[in-house]
């Protein structure tokens, strides 16, 4: 078996200390007290949808202007939640995650930052 790593490649060494570095554990916390709960949010709006759809039809399928009832305006809701969660999040990783990534990228990588 061949070493396919070049002369500039940090070791296996190196990224178990930055695994259990305080500054990898708190770019983890940051991340995860984002994400866990804008996917529960997210899963809450989701099933409420399902639900409503399977336990009260007859709530679903009132008519609120022409053809378009509650439960077409659930599933387009659905669709606009989704992208604007993306939106929040990239806004969001690009201010609390991505400068500190970086920054402990530059000193895996030993670049100057």
């Amino acid at each position: 078996m061949s070493d396919t790593r070049s002369a500039g490649d940090p070791d296996l060494t190196t990224y178990r200390e930055v695994q259990l570095s305080p500054d990898f554990s708190e770019l983890r916390r940051r991340f995860r007290r984002f994400v866990f709960p804008m996917t529960g949010l997210f899963l809450v709006w989701y099933f409420l949808y399902v639900l409503l759809a399977a336990y009260a039809p007859g709530f679903m399928s009132h008519k609120v202007g022409g053809n378009i009832n509650v439960a077409l305006l659930f599933g387009l809701g659905q669709f606009v939640s989704t992208f604007a969660i993306t939106m929040i999040y990239v806004r969001w990783a690009d201010r609390r995650i991505d400068p500190d990534a970086e920054r402990m990228r530059h000193q895996i990588e030993g670049e100057p930052t």
